[in-house]
């Protein structure tokens, strides 16, 4: 008993005689140092709070950013941090939800939030700027089924934005009118012809939004503002009707008519539609003589054959005389032609063959009327027209502008509708005179101020 009391039980937390092992803990330093400070140049963190609502795990939510196609390249931000970032998730069965920064546009926040990314092995935070935003929910049944009709300038990689992320990101609730209704309705249920009617009313469209009940006068928005500021930018550089037609008129195959003048003997000056240097070039001297001797002259006009032996008789009318012999060569070189390979152009005789029958009239004359009705060796109709207007002009200049047209007519080969339309290019008008019951019928045309020339045609709108 004796020794069994002799040892004394110790004490319990005592620490015992055998001293313990000592075991090594792969303990984290005492203190952390920032490595670095990172602003994000895409897809910054977010810190999400949600107010109200317990939001599901495993909640995908796409992103999406606000272009920056209106700003320049300086004044782009360079960290995605600095850009207004959404989020938007539909994955819920009922319900959307919306993350979105909280702060007033324009102004700096307070406080800035960051995300710090730890590492216990050398002790380093790697400190990350991060998005400070709040998630609200919305039921999905208040919304438009069409949410992607109404879509702004958002865009997602990869996606399309439902909302108008690009007014300021806001929350837009709409509700269905009755002309969305009808539209609708017109789109499912609606013929071909129906569809394509509402497809271009939508096109056309700029409606500016409006809350249902709300019969204040609507106001337009930024979107539409800027589309028809670009819309009246562009029209207001387009031409006007005066331009189009003075275009027009340019384009004609008509002798250049002087709509400044005042009296009608200045509107076509044979000086400045044929030339001065080949107008005194051409020869009148023989049809003078012949007209003094009364001999007749022979020439395969009768419009010029009526007409030479009085102008070439009367020696105030040199100026007349000279167009109607110039008139007579631009016949001959007209009635020389032949239907040329291709259809609705003629042909001109060989340089040679054209100097004889036009002789005897100088080279610079033919090669002048040459250069100006013919192209190539070849008339088109374009030449044909120029020369036609050309000999309604010599014309009226040699009948003091009021022309029986029935001579010209058969000069030229054409009816009488046709004349009568050269006459109204260069700015005349062709009336009958007398009975054609009696037979003494006869077209005259008329030049006079203020002249009367064709307008350009309008295309009526196609009805739908």
């Amino acid at each position: 008993m004796g020794d069994g009391s002799s040892k004394k039980r110790k004490r319990d937390g005592e620490p015992s005689g055998k001293p313990k092992k000592k075991v090594v803990l792969d303990a984290p330093a005492a203190t952390a140092k920032v490595s670095s400070v990172v602003r994000p140049r895409s897809c910054p963190p977010v810190i999400a709070t949600t107010p109200g609502l317990e939001v599901p795990k495993g909640l995908v939510f796409h992103s999406y950013q606000s272009k920056d196609e209106g700003r320049s390249k300086s004044k782009q931000p360079k960290h995605a941090i600095d850009k207004e970032l959404l989020l938007h998730s539909t994955a819920h069965r009922s319900l959307d939800y919306t993350a979105r920064e909280e702060e007033p546009r324009g102004s700096k926040p307070l406080m800035k939030h960051y995300v710090g990314v730890y590492d216990p092995k050398t002790g380093k935070l790697e400190v990350v700027q991060a998005k400070k935003m709040v998630v609200r929910g919305q039921v999905r049944a208040k919304q438009l089924p069409s949410a992607s009709a109404k879509e702004g300038g958002a865009r997602q990689v990869g996606v399309t934005s439902p909302d108008k992320y690009r007014s300021k990101y806001r929350a837009l609730t709409w509700a269905q009118t009755n002309m969305e209704r009808k539209t609708e309705l017109g789109q499912t249920f609606g013929t071909k012809k129906a569809k394509k009617v509402i497809r271009d009313n939508v096109l056309n469209a700029i409606a500016p939004e409006k809350k249902p009940g709300d019969t204040a006068p609507t106001k337009i928005d930024n979107a539409a503002r800027a589309m028809l500021d670009s819309v009246g930018a562009i029209t207001s550089k387009m031409a006007t009707r005066e331009e189009l037609q003075a275009v027009v008129d340019e384009a004609k195959p008509v002798p250049r008519a002087n709509l400044e003048a005042t009296e009608i003997q200045d509107v076509y000056d044979p000086e400045v539609i044929i030339g001065s240097d080949i107008l005194n070039l051409v020869p009148i001297r023989e049809w003078q003589e012949k007209a003094r001797h009364k001999e007749g002259i022979q020439i395969p006009s009768r419009f010029i054959a009526a007409r030479v032996n009085a102008i070439a008789a009367n020696e105030d009318a040199v100026a007349r005389l000279r167009v109607l012999r110039y008139m007579g060569f631009v016949l001959l070189f007209y009635l020389h032609t032949k239907p040329g390979k291709q259809r609705g152009t003629r042909q001109l005789p060989p340089r040679e063959k054209l100097r004889e029958l036009l002789a005897p009239a100088p080279e610079a004359v033919i090669e002048n009327i040459r250069r100006k009705f013919s192209d190539g060796g070849s008339m088109r109709k374009f030449h044909m027209d120029l020369l036609m207007t050309h000999c309604c002009v010599f014309a009226c200049i040699v009948d003091n502008f009021e022309v029986d047209t029935e001579n010209l007519r058969d000069d030229l080969r054409i009816d009488q509708q046709t004349i009568n339309k050269l006459f109204h290019e260069i700015g005349g008008r062709v009336k009958p005179v007398g009975s054609k019951s009696e037979g003494r019928q006869v077209n005259i045309a008329r030049l006079a101020l203020p002249l009367d020339f064709p307008k350009q045609r309008q295309i009526a709108p196609r009805r739908k």
